[in-house]
């Protein structure tokens, strides 16, 4: 996958479009993303000892992974990603910008 946890992002296609935030989980074995918020959906629950009160919470929902791509660090727009080796690591670059995205 070309993201990771903690990565900013922004939504190119879907319900979503033109929204930015921060990757909070990724999912590899499902090829998705969970973006702060993006894709918010509505769980209804039931009162419990650690939620006495219950109700309706909004939590965000994962979305595809081709559906976001990276912002670049200089420009804030979207950009893709190459990787480079630098002191013998390898690290991932903003083909727009050519910074180190960290």
């Amino acid at each position: 996958m070309h993201v990771k946890t903690g990565d900013k992002v922004v939504v190119i296609s879907g319900k979503d479009k033109g929204k930015q935030g921060v990757v909070l989980k990724a999912l590899p074995k499902k090829d998705r993303v969970v973006v702060e918020g993006v894709n918010m959906m509505k769980k209804h629950q039931k009162p419990t000892q650690m939620n006495p009160e219950g109700g309706i919470l909004e939590t965000e929902a994962s979305i595809h992974v081709s559906n976001v791509m990276h912002v670049d660090p200089k420009t804030n727009e979207p950009t893709r990603i190459g990787k480079k080796i630098e002191d013998g690591k390898k690290v991932r670059i903003a083909k727009k910008s050519g910074q180190e995205i960290k």
